[in-house]
C-alpha cells in the first residue's frame, strides 16, 4: 500500500514537472518591446575565430535602450559580453593583428564619443583619443599603427559661462535635418590618428564634407565620398574620391555620375573599388535604386554590374579579387547575390522568405556572415559556407519562448487598373478556419522601401490583439524595379490608394477580412497614405495616422525635403496646381468620415508635427471623432521604449473602439 502511494506521488510529480515545462503560449503584446533585443554591426576577427557585434537591450527602469559589445565564437559555441556600461558602445572594429577591439563610447568626462581600445587579453578599455569634435567613424590602417577618423568640427553653440545656447544663425539652403536639427556650417573631415604618439594629422580641409572613408589594403590610399558641387545643399551629387593617406595630398575625383555615388569598398588586392551608383541622374535620387558598380582606383570607365537585374543593391562586400556580393531587395525578399568581376555574371547565394542584412566576408573560413530575420524570429547571426547555412546565435530564445506569434503568408492582389501588388498577411495563430476577422492595414513609410519577410513588431502585436494585418508594397515601393518605384513620382495618393483598396477587396473576397470592420494606419509616408485613403474612400471604420501630413504647402521650408520638392514638385508659387493636388486630403477633409487618431513627434524635422496638428484640427472642426497624441522630445523615429509601447497600446485601443464594438 505504501509502495502504491509512493509510485502515485512520483507519477504526479512527473506530470507537474511536464506541465511546467509545457508553458502555455500567449500572443505578443506591446509590453514585449521591453524584452526585445537587437543585434547590429557585425565584425569578424582577422583570424576568423570570433565575431563582434552590438547588442541593444531595453532598460525599463531608466526607460531607454543601451548598447553593449559582445562576441560569439566562429562556431557559435561561446558568447562573451565585452562591455557593460550605462552609456553604451558602438562601432566595434578589430585591429589588423586581432589584439585590440576598438569602439566608440562616451564615458566619464567625455563631452563627445571617443575611441576606446580593449585589449583582448584582458583588462579595462583604455581611451585612445581626446578629440574635441564629433568622431563620426573610425577605421584601422592596415599596419595597425594608426586610425582613420572622420570628425565633425566641434560645436560652439553653448557658452561656457551660462550654458545658454546661442541663437541659431542660418544661411544654408538645406537648413534642417531630423536628428541633426538646424544645420550650421561645421564641416566633417578626415584625420590620421597615430596611436603611439597620439598625433592627429589633418588629411582633408575646406568647405566640403567627407564621409564613408575606406583605406586601401596597402594603407597608401583612401577612398571617400563627397559632394563638391557649387552648392551641395541643392543636390545629392556625391562622388567617390581617392587621395594618398598623408597630410596635404590632393583629392582626385574618381567617379562622375550626375546622381549619387556612395559606399566605396576596396578589393583585397587594392586594384578595384566597388561602390553604389544611383539609377537616376537627377539632383534628387530617391525614386530610383542603388546599382552595384566597380572602378579602378586609377580612374577610367566604371563597370555597372547589377543594372540588368533592376533591383536595388546594398552593402557590397568582396570575397576575392574577382568576386563580390551584395544584398538586394526583390519583391518582399532580400536575396544575397554574388557577381563576377569584370564579367558581371551573377547568381543567388541565398534567398527565400527571410530578411538578410549586415553582410561581412570571413576570409579565413571562406564564408559569408550576416544577420537573418524571419517572420517568426528577430535577427540572429548566421554563417553561409557554400550552400550550408548555420545559425551562430540564439539571442531571442527567451523572448520567443512564451509567445504564440501570428501566421505569416505572402499574397498578391490586382488593383483596379490591373497592377499586380505584393503584400504580406499576418493572422492570429488561433484564428478559426473560415472566420472573417477585423482587418488592419499597416502602411510602410518611405515611400521607397519594402515590407519584407523579416520580423515585424507592429503586425505581430496587432495580430495578437485579434486582428488580421496586411502590409502592402504599393507602387512607389522598392523591390519591383525602377518603373514601379517611379510610378508615383510627383503624383501622390492615387496609385497607392488603388493598390491598398485592391488588397482590401482581395482579402474580403478570400473570406479573410470582415468588410465592415477594416482599419488603416501607418507612420511617415504611411501616415500620408492613410490620409489619402481616408479622403478617397469611406470603407475604413478606424484610422491611425502617424507622423503624416496633408497640407503640403505648409511643409515647404518646415521639413527637410527641400531638394525633393525642387525636383519633383517645383516651388509652390509657380506650381500651385501640383501642390494642391498632393494636398488632396486636407482640401477634402470634409469628405472624411473615418474616426482617426493622429500621432506625431514633437521635435520631428522629417515630417513636422504641424502635419498631424492640421489634420486633427480639420476633423475636430467637421465633427469626426479624432484625437492627437504628441510624443515629447522625439524625432521622426521614437526612441523612448515607453513611448513605443504607448504607441502600440493606443493603436489597439483605437481600433478596438471602432472595429470591435
Amino acid at each position: 500500500m505504501n509502495r502504491f502511494f509512493f509510485l502515485l506521488s512520483v507519477v504526479l510529480l512527473m506530470g507537474m514537472h511536464s506541465a511546467a515545462q509545457t508553458q502555455v503560449k500567449r500572443p505578443m503584446t506591446p509590453s514585449d518591446v521591453y524584452r526585445l533585443r537587437s543585434v547590429s554591426d557585425l565584425q569578424v576577427s582577422p583570424d576568423g575565430g570570433w565575431i563582434a557585434y552590438v547588442l541593444s537591450t531595453v532598460d525599463s527602469v531608466k526607460d531607454r535602450s543601451n548598447a553593449d559589445l559582445w562576441m560569439v565564437s566562429g562556431d557559435g559555441s561561446q558568447s562573451v559580453q565585452l562591455t557593460n556600461s550605462p552609456d553604451g558602445e558602438r562601432q566595434p572594429r578589430f585591429s589588423p593583428d586581432g589584439r585590440f577591439l576598438s569602439f566608440m563610447a562616451k564615458r566619464g568626462e567625455d563631452k563627445n564619443s571617443q575611441v576606446y581600445l580593449l585589449d583582448r587579453r584582458g583588462g579595462e578599455a583604455i581611451r585612445a583619443t581626446e578629440v574635441k569634435g564629433e568622431i563620426v567613424e573610425h577605421r584601422w590602417f592596415p599596419d595597425g599603427s594608426a586610425l582613420l577618423l572622420t570628425i565633425k568640427e566641434a560645436s560652439t553653440a553653448d557658452t561656457a559661462a551660462s550654458k545658454v545656447r546661442r541663437p541659431h544663425v542660418i544661411d544654408r539652403y538645406h537648413f534642417k535635418e531630423d536628428d541633426e536639427g538646424y544645420r550650421d556650417r561645421r564641416t566633417t573631415h578626415l584625420y590620421r590618428f597615430t596611436l603611439a604618439t597620439k598625433a592627429l594629422d589633418t588629411l582633408t580641409t575646406g568647405a566640403f564634407d567627407e564621409s564613408q572613408a575606406a583605406v586601401s589594403p596597402d594603407g597608401r590610399l583612401i577612398a571617400f565620398v563627397s559632394n563638391r558641387t557649387s552648392d551641395p545643399d541643392r543636390n545629392e551629387n556625391t562622388a567617390v574620391y581617392v587621395m594618398e593617406a598623408r597630410p596635404g595630398a590632393p583629392a582626385r575625383q574618381l567617379t562622375d555620375w550626375p546622381g549619387t555615388e556612395s559606399t566605396p569598398v576596396w578589393s583585397p588586392d587594392g586594384k578595384r573599388i566597388a561602390y553604389l551608383q544611383s539609377s537616376s541622374d537627377e539632383p534628387f535620387t530617391m525614386y530610383g535604386q542603388r546599382l552595384l558598380a566597380v572602378i579602378s582606383p586609377d580612374g577610367g570607365t566604371p563597370t555597372v554590374l547589377s543594372a540588368s537585374l533592376d533591383r536595388p543593391a546594398s552593402t557590397p562586400r568582396w570575397s576575392s579579387n574577382t568576386s563580390l556580393a551584395t544584398v538586394m531587395a526583390d519583391d518582399r525578399q532580400t536575396p544575397l547575390v554574388s557577381f563576377e568581376v569584370p564579367a558581371g555574371r551573377n547568381r543567388r547565394l541565398l534567398d527565400g522568405e527571410r530578411s538578410i542584412s549586415n553582410l561581412q566576408w570571413d576570409s579565413k573560413n571562406g564564408r559569408w556572415l550576416m544577420m537573418i530575420s524571419t517572420p517568426q524570429r528577430p535577427a540572429e547571426i548566421f554563417a553561409l559556407k557554400g550552400s550550408t547555412l548555420a545559425q551562430l546565435t540564439k539571442l531571442h530564445d527567451d523572448f520567443l519562448t512564451p509567445l504564440q506569434l501570428a501566421n505569416v503568408t505572402g499574397f498578391q492582389s490586382t488593383s483596379s487598373d490591373g497592377a499586380v501588388i505584393s503584400s504580406i498577411l499576418y493572422r492570429p495563430a488561433d484564428m478559426a478556419p473560415g472566420k472573417r476577422l477585423p482587418l488592419v492595414f499597416v502602411i510602410h513609410g518611405g515611400p521607397v522601401g519594402q515590407d519584407d519577410f523579416g520580423f515585424a513588431v507592429t503586425p505581430h502585436v496587432l495580430a495578437g490583439a485579434g486582428y488580421a494585418v496586411a502590409v502592402v508594397n504599393y507602387r512607389g515601393s522598392s523591390g519591383r524595379g525602377v518603373a514601379f518605384t517611379r510610378a508615383i513620382y510627383g503624383d501622390w495618393g492615387i496609385l497607392e490608394v488603388k493598390d491598398i483598396l485592391g488588397a482590401a477587396d482581395h482579402l474580403v473576397k478570400e473570406g479573410i477580412a470582415d468588410p465592415d470592420r477594416m482599419g488603416i494606419g501607418g507612420w511617415s509616408y504611411g501616415g500620408i497614405s492613410t490620409n489619402f485613403v481616408m479622403a478617397s474612400d469611406r470603407r475604413f471604420k478606424a484610422a491611425v495616422s502617424g507622423a503624416g501630413s496633408s497640407l503640403q504647402f505648409s511643409m515647404y521650408g518646415s521639413d527637410q525635403y527641400i531638394k525633393q520638392y525642387d525636383v519633383e514638385l517645383g516651388v509652390p508659387w509657380k506650381n500651385t496646381e501640383k501642390w494642391t493636388k498632393v494636398s488632396y486630403p486636407f482640401f477634402q477633409a470634409d469628405r472624411i468620415t473615418t474616426p482617426t487618431l493622429f500621432m506625431a513627434s514633437e521635435d520631428d524635422f522629417n515630417v513636422p508635427v504641424i502635419g498631424a496638428e492640421q489634420m486633427y484640427q480639420a476633423l475636430k472642426h467637421t465633427g469626426v471623432p479624432t484625437e492627437l497624441v504628441i510624443y515629447p522630445g522625439q524625432h521622426h523615429g521614437l526612441s523612448v521604449p515607453s513611448y513605443i509601447k504607448d504607441r502600440l497600446e493606443r493603436n489597439i485601443r483605437w481600433y478596438d473602439r471602432y472595429l470591435k464594438p
